[in-house]
């Protein structure tokens, strides 16, 4: 199983991390590894050693099928399912790794930092490209966005991938997050929504 991400998919969250309403000329994409999976409910153990943890909270697809070099036109028979994902971030650390012009994987990639709800088959939505999603932390709204707002679409970015990675059932993509992100601390209860489904409940601890 692979997991894939994608940075800087919302031009608001851009302009918090960087200042300015800022597209790349490509997606950005970086990985995760398998033992960054964080499921079931799992609680997230901060790892206080890394400084401030920021919640990213994004849609996550599940990819369905083999498929290398997939044209958009056909990229959504590679999905099934969807859910909503929090991709943990070191926010300090990733300043500095992104100020050394260095990888992203120690402030991105590191244990427990991709938690991921329940999965919904994608059938259930209307439409996965206008979907509304926000993250509660302790009862109070923290995070909202709406899948309309990506700059690159979800069978864009399943297209873009697959020229470089050959997808395989049970990988999955977070999609990347809108404006709104900040920390968590210990015993903050994180309750996840896609429109009006709740899909993902945690602790941390």
């Amino acid at each position: 199983m692979k997991i894939f991400a994608v940075g800087m998919n919302y031009l608001q969250h851009n302009k918090e991390l960087e200042g300015t309403l800022y597209k790349p000329e490509q997606p950005v994409i970086f990985t995760k590894a398998d033992s960054a999976l964080l499921k079931d409910r799992k609680p997230f153990f901060v790892p206080d050693f890394m400084g401030r943890i920021d919640y990213e909270a994004e849609l996550v697809v599940r990819i369905c099928r083999l498929g290398k070099s997939i044209p958009v036109k056909f990229a959504h028979r590679y999905y099934d399912a969807v859910t909503l994902g929090i991709d943990f971030t070191a926010r300090e650390l990733q300043v500095k790794l992104r100020a050394a012009g260095q990888p992203w994987e120690l402030c991105k990639g590191f244990d427990g930092s991709a938690a991921i709800g329940e999965w919904v088959d994608k059938e259930k939505f209307l439409d996965i490209q206008n979907l509304r999603f926000h993250l509660d932390i302790n009862g109070s709204t923290v995070q909202e966005g709406c899948t309309s707002d990506m700059l690159f679409k979800v069978d864009e970015l399943i297209a873009y991938i697959s020229k470089f990675f050959t997808l395989k059932t049970g990988d999955i993509l977070y999609t990347g997050t809108p404006a709104g992100v900040g920390p968590v601390h210990i015993d903050d209860k994180l309750q996840g929504w896609l429109e009006e489904r709740k899909v993902l409940e945690m602790n941390c601890k």
